[in-house]
């Protein structure tokens, strides 16, 4: 009974070894979408990806570590990154708003300017 605790306790071990790794690998492959995108929500959700990678890297640390204070940190970033994205999803639909409104406005003086012609 005791040798199946030990057994667990080493693939807990190496997993909570292994794992912060393959996530550090994660948000490189989220740091390469966020900058080719093709679109912007498409670079805004690879940011938050990122941000949510990273918290789970921290939290992992902490179990790992056996520190407390880590978790503290971790939830301090996830307050951070929420805000990162909210403030960058405001100014990109602000940014939205003006190009469609810069259209429209284009459209109406275009038709304006054919129906001078045509008269």
């Amino acid at each position: 009974m005791n040798s199946g605790n030990i057994v667990l306790e080493s693939v807990f071990d190496i997993a909570m070894t292994i794992l912060p790794f393959l996530l550090a690998v994660m948000v490189f492959v989220c740091l390469i979408r966020a900058i080719k995108g093709p679109r912007v929500a498409d670079r805004i959700v690879a940011i938050n990806m990122m941000g949510t990678m990273t918290m789970v890297i921290i939290a992992i640390l902490s179990v790992k570590m056996n520190e407390g204070y880590l978790v503290d940190i971790c939830i301090i970033y996830a307050m951070i990154s929420f805000l990162a994205v909210t403030l960058l999803t405001k100014v990109y639909m602000g940014v939205y708003a003006e190009r469609q409104k810069k259209k429209e406005t284009e459209k109406k003086e275009e038709g304006q300017h054919d129906r001078t012609t045509v008269d």
